[in-house]
């Protein structure tokens, strides 16, 4: 009962916490999202497989920590695009076939 009485805390003064509000402009650079477009591009351009996929798993994860709905959508949609482009034309896109041996 003595340790209730010392107690500093006025449980009648406290108040739920509210998030600042930001402007879109001041929110923090999407860091995933630009690595994502990254490797997108290499990806369909010089057709590394490897490129595409991080590519798709960093549009996840940016997906996952969107903050902003209008200019992180449209970021997270060009890579994703870029992503799936380069694992098509990876995957079924026709490449340099070896020629057969000529005797």
């Amino acid at each position: 009962m003595a340790s209730q009485s010392n107690d500093p805390r006025l449980p009648s003064a406290a108040r739920p916490y509210k998030a600042p509000v930001i402007a879109p402009q001041d929110l923090p650079i999407d860091y995933s999202g630009f690595i994502a477009v990254i490797f997108g591009v290499f990806g369909a351009m010089f057709r590394y497989k490897l490129c595409s996929w991080l590519a798709i798993i960093f549009c996840a994860q940016s997906l996952a920590n969107m903050r902003n709905i209008e200019n992180d959508l449209k970021q997270i949609s060009m890579a994703m695009m870029f992503g799936i482009m380069g694992l098509v034309t990876n995957y079924l896109g026709v490449g340099p076939r070896p020629n057969p041996k000529s005797s």
